[in-house]
């Protein structure tokens, strides 16, 4: 009998790695931040988090059904979008606006252009925008009887409003502040980056690109200019490491070049302080992200490496 070869299209490579693998790294990375916001702000944020991770997962399963596609939750796409939208969102947020922005998350964001691999922008990021946009007093509400020192303002509104020295630093690096749910705790956050650098899920190339631009610009035209502690509380302040390590890092709204990873890096630590600095709301995370989404195509078309003899052949044409 004559052996047979299996023929097939590329790639032809393949990693072990599923998708609802990866996936799961990401959930497990999560997870410090996600234990440390429902420490932090208790059961209200466990409560947003399941009700979000639910919708996500219904929306899902309702439009596959609708569209007569076959069942995509095996992925688990759609657990990981409502973690991080639950991680964007304040504790205080009503239990039904946190349903619309997962709807609107899974079924206009993602499910409408194709499910995963073919979304424009992070499905987390646009549910919290829109959210942002319809209603902002409810998304920009942080009022707590456990900060009350605060006066219900996250720690980057009052730098901006009353200076550095109505915030404390430490606090701000251990978490001890009022936030999103996800967003407080630096270390916890940085755990989880851990996890999945030596998963292998994202490299530091988007995060360190990201985070240095950032720092770099807010130390030379931030309010405070050319002061680290500044700069550090500015780092940790808001949604920069959340963004930084679990947003701007998504495979399908980056950019997959080594060095278009670097420039949409860039862009999102300069657009973030642009925001950060001149714009009219103190955070600009979420807004830089989905904006430096929107450049990708361009940013892949000039930085896609030429195949080897292309230009000694097209030279040798003329």
């Amino acid at each position: 009998m004559s052996e047979k070869y299996q023929v097939s299209s590329s790639p032809h490579v393949r990693a072990k790695d599923s998708t609802s693998r990866v996936m799961l790294y990401v959930i497990i990375a999560l997870l410090p931040a996600t234990l440390f916001g429902i420490y932090n702000f208790g059961y209200k944020a466990l409560i947003l988090i399941l009700v979000t991770i639910a919708s996500c997962m219904a929306s899902e399963w309702i439009f596959d059904k609708i569209v007569h596609k076959k069942n995509s939750l095996p992925d688990l796409s759609a657990v990981v979008t409502g973690l991080l939208l639950a991680l964007n969102l304040p504790a205080e947020l009503p239990w039904w606006e946190a349903v619309i922005g997962s709807v609107f998350a899974i079924v206009i964001v993602k499910m409408m252009f194709g499910g995963l691999g073919q979304n424009f922008m992070n499905p987390a990021l646009g549910g919290r925008c829109f959210l942002l946009i319809a209603f902002a007093a409810d998304m920009t509400n942080f009022a707590s009887a456990k900060y009350e020192a605060y006066s219900g303002a996250t720690p980057l509104g009052m730098i901006r409003n009353e200076g550095l020295s109505s915030v404390n630093v430490m606090d701000m690096l251990t978490g001890q502040i009022p936030g999103t749910i996800g967003e407080t705790s630096v270390i916890a956050i940085l755990i989880g980056a851990i996890i999945l650098i030596l998963t292998g899920v994202i490299t530091l190339r988007i995060p360190a690109s990201y985070i240095i631009t950032f720092a770099v610009f807010m130390f030379l035209f931030g309010a405070q200019r050319f002061d680290i502690t500044y700069v550090v509380a500015q780092l940790c302040g808001g949604g920069l490491m959340l963004g930084a390590f679990f947003m701007a890092t998504d495979y399908v709204t980056s950019p997959i070049t080594p060095g278009g990873q670097i420039i949409f890096g860039i862009c999102c630590g300069l657009l973030t302080g642009i925001f950060r600095c001149f714009g009219a709301n103190a955070e600009g995370v979420s807004f830089a992200i989905i904006l430096s989404n929107l450049l990708v195509p361009l940013i892949e078309k000039f930085t896609v490496p030429r195949a080897f003899g292309v230009v000694k052949e097209a030279k040798k044409n003329e």
